[in-house]
């Protein structure tokens, strides 16, 4: 009797650590799956491969109702705003087709754009294509075609939305496989007293604009004419040190596109009038093949370098791309506001 009761709760011990070591398989498998449920592949086939990507979330898109002088780049009117999204390059007639299951709440023919909702709170826009599906339709991740990619465009925007908030599509966790192993570059900084006013670092004195001409390169070589143009940085950085190497301004990050994008009311806040997207358009003139100009602003309210002892400093900065690549350069400058020169 004893030798049985022993037996028995023997087996009872090893099925409850076996229905123990399955339920925390189960949770392990539902936190894993909850983990990546964020995760997506790419629209267009090969959809667990990496495709070039031309324009970045956050780049400048400009278009100027002025003639392509540096002028009209500097002061002239027209539409700017901000990328919401991921320039994915394809052939035309390219299918593409959905990242995530789920229901075609919107399409139009004249914008050639396809939203899908995904049911919890995301929304993935896909533009420059024929729509192929119907409002209300049901779609399945890389299964349903949702369109083709138009004749001339050689690319599908990617926008996937929170709610109505735009988020990079590049950060980790989201668009994958995408991987980004080479630094933004960092061509210039420049001190100014308006955006076609560059100081001479050697006397500065006053409010001044602190620039960056920053950019990055594509995350894979694309093809065609969009080949070798460059796309934006995702994050800017800038501190001043003294000659000690002493920080007596903190480091700022006062560009960060790394999640989601400001309001375009802001686009001149965070870039500085001589920003042009690639092959920009001013008037009636397109600028063919020819490569953008990205200018950052650090100090959209300004910098005053009074608040700084007169003497030579270095304004360090750094720029960054979405996975973390850094670049930096520094400007030497002298401060120069007391008396002994009249210059304004």
């Amino acid at each position: 009797m004893t030798t049985q009761a022993h037996h028995l709760n023997r087996t009872t011990r090893i099925t409850l650590v076996l229905l123990l070591a399955a339920v925390l398989a189960g949770a392990l498998a539902v936190t894993t799956a909850t983990a990546s449920s964020g995760s997506y592949n790419w629209p267009i086939k090969p959809f667990d491969r990496e495709h070039p990507v031309r324009g970045n979330f956050g780049d400048p898109r400009t278009l100027f109702n002025t003639p392509p002088t540096t002028d009209g780049a500097l002061s002239g009117g027209g539409s700017f705003q901000f990328h919401f999204g991921v320039d994915i390059s394809a052939p035309d007639g390219t299918p593409v087709y959905p990242v995530a299951s789920g229901t075609v709440v919107s399409i139009s023919t004249k914008q050639e754009r396809v939203n899908v909702s995904a049911g919890d709170g995301r929304t993935f826009e896909y533009w420059h294509i024929a729509p192929a599906v119907r409002v209300g339709a049901r779609v399945t991740a890389a299964e349903t075609v949702l369109g083709r990619v138009v004749r001339g465009a050689k690319h599908v925007h990617l926008t996937e939305l929170h709610g109505h908030t735009p988020v990079n599509p590049a950060q980790v966790g989201h668009l994958t496989p995408y991987s980004d192993h080479v630094a933004p570059r960092i061509r210039s900084i420049s001190i100014r007293k308006s955006a076609s006013t560059v100081e001479l670092p050697n006397f500065v004195r006053g409010s001044v604009d602190l620039v960056v001409d920053a950019s990055d390169t594509t995350n894979r070589a694309v093809p065609g004419i969009w080949a070798g143009l460059p796309v934006g940085a995702a994050r800017l950085a800038w501190r001043v040190d003294d000659m000690r190497g002493h920080a007596v301004v903190a480091n700022q990050v006062t560009v960060d596109i790394t999640t989601t994008i400001p309001s375009n009311s802001d686009f001149w806040n965070v870039y500085e009038r001589g920003t042009y997207q690639n092959m920009s358009v001013f008037g009636t003139h397109y600028s063919y093949m020819q490569p953008g100009r990205y200018l950052y602003r650090l100090a959209p309210r300004g910098f005053d370098t009074r608040q700084l002892k007169d003497g030579v400093y270095d304004l360090v900065v750094t720029a960054m791309d979405i996975r973390g690549n850094s670049a930096r350069e520094t400007l030497r400058f002298t401060v120069h506001n007391g008396a002994g020169w009249s210059g304004s």
